[in-house]
């Protein structure tokens, strides 16, 4: 299977590509059931593999070896892969692609931002010069076969953002991204200015990003979604809840009840990616019930 092109179709496709960010094998397990396209989250890899946050910590190794696990287990899913600024160097970020290529990543989102990096939706984020980001970028594309490539910028000026977004528009990359969109306005705006370029919308929450529904993305012209941190926010959440809950009840399990998660269905689940069973999502599933 040739994974760029597949998501390139889905891509140029009807409708927006929603890709959900997932941050270790368990997560990636649990949203396959529901999506088809897979997020290789930064934000979630350098919280689950480092217990840190995503200022730069990532090693490139690190991110290839859980991608190719990833694409062991879930042949038929799409993986985006966020590889920040190509981990420094061009000729860093070339290796890193032809590794991410070989393995079977679909796609990779490559960053203008300089070192320290920051999260796209807090403040502090510095850019690089648009000629140094723009000759890695070239690198990049030149290198890369037929993998999806996502040009994104961190700017924050507002003559800035629509410059670098024109800029990006303009070469050989396949997406753009402008992360942290203040508003539905700049959407509008973003779009204006990068012609027919497929335009990806990052939302996480208690982000920078309005709350927007694919739907309401179609309209404003949006092709592909990502959802950075669901699964991660998700996790600390149920987590923090549960061990509240046992140490409330002086360390007595509650009981199984339908619905609830026990060894039986967390083993379902894993099993799954051992006999290479792969299901369609569910979605897909209750469309071809219809």
């Amino acid at each position: 299977m040739n994974y760029g092109d597949e998501l390139r179709r889905e891509i140029l496709s009807n409708g927006v590509t929603p890709l959900i960010g997932v941050f270790d094998m368990f997560s990636a397990s649990v949203a396959a059931q529901h999506y088809d396209g897979l997020f290789v989250s930064g934000f979630g890899f350098a919280a689950s593999y480092y217990g840190l946050p995503d200022i730069g910590f990532i090693a490139w190794p690190d991110m290839v070896a859980f991608v190719q696990r990833l694409r062991l287990a879930f042949p038929g899913r799409h993986l985006l892969v966020d590889i920040d600024d190509g981990y420094v160097d061009p000729e860093v970020a070339c290796h890193v692609v032809e590794h991410l290529e070989r393995i079977g990543a679909s796609g990779v989102i490559l960053e203008d931002q300089q070192r320290p990096r920051r999260c796209g939706h807090v403040e502090g984020k510095r850019i690089l010069p648009l000629p140094e980001y723009l000759e890695k970028l070239d690198m990049v594309l030149s290198t890369r076969r037929d993998l999806v490539v996502v040009a994104r910028t961190d700017a924050t000026e507002d003559e800035e953002i629509l410059t670098r977004a024109k800029a990006l528009a303009d070469t050989d990359a396949d997406v753009i991204l402008v992360d942290g969109v203040r508003s539905i306005d700049w959407i509008h705006r973003v779009r204006a200015v990068i012609g027919d370029k497929p335009l990806l919308f990052n939302q996480i929450a208690g982000g920078k990003s309005p709350r927007v529904s694919l739907p309401e993305l179609a309209d404003l012209g949006v092709n592909v979604a990502i959802y950075s941190t669901p699964c991660l926010f998700a996790a600390q959440s149920a987590m923090d809840e549960a061990l509240q809950r046992l140490k409330g009840s002086e360390g007595r399990l509650p009981e199984t009840t339908t619905g609830s998660i026990g060894v039986k269905e967390s083993l379902a689940l894993l099993e799954r990616n051992i006999s290479r069973n792969h299901p369609k999502p569910q979605r897909e599933l209750a469309d071809a019930l219809v």
